[in-house]
């Protein structure tokens, strides 16, 4: 899947960044999540959802009942999914095997045919 050379040289940069200036970076929005972890959860606004503006890359984390450990949660995974962003995958280039190399699985084909030839005891010379 090709991704856009720009963004990936934003999120090549954003990964050079600190926390702060990343966060700085980021759209931060906080929001009530449901779940286990009882009323300090259900209805206070413990959930993180960052926004990387350059990318566009979302990320939310909900586990904990802490909106300060979610925050955190969700910087490591914003890092993550920027180091994921950036990576450059190499073009591969379809090659053929050697004359040489054919030649050898050849052989040992018809090596491993006449064994089982001889093998099953009927002589079909």
């Amino acid at each position: 899947m090709p991704t856009d050379p720009s963004k990936q040289e934003a999120a090549r940069r954003a990964l050079a960044l600190d926390d702060d200036a990343l966060a700085h970076e980021c759209e931060v929005d906080v929001f009530i999540a449901s779940g286990p972890g009882g009323q300090h959860r259900n209805r206070t606004k413990s959930g993180v959802r960052l926004t990387h503006r350059p990318t566009g890359v979302t990320v939310t984390a909900t586990e904990r009942r802490s909106q300060a450990q979610n925050r955190s949660v969700a910087k490591t995974r914003l890092r993550a999914a920027l180091k994921a962003l950036s990576f450059v995958r190499t073009v591969r280039r379809p090659t053929k095997p050697t004359r040489s190399a054919q030649r050898r699985r050849v052989e040992t084909k018809r090596r491993h045919g006449e064994k089982k030839r001889l093998r099953s005891g009927h002589e079909d010379v």
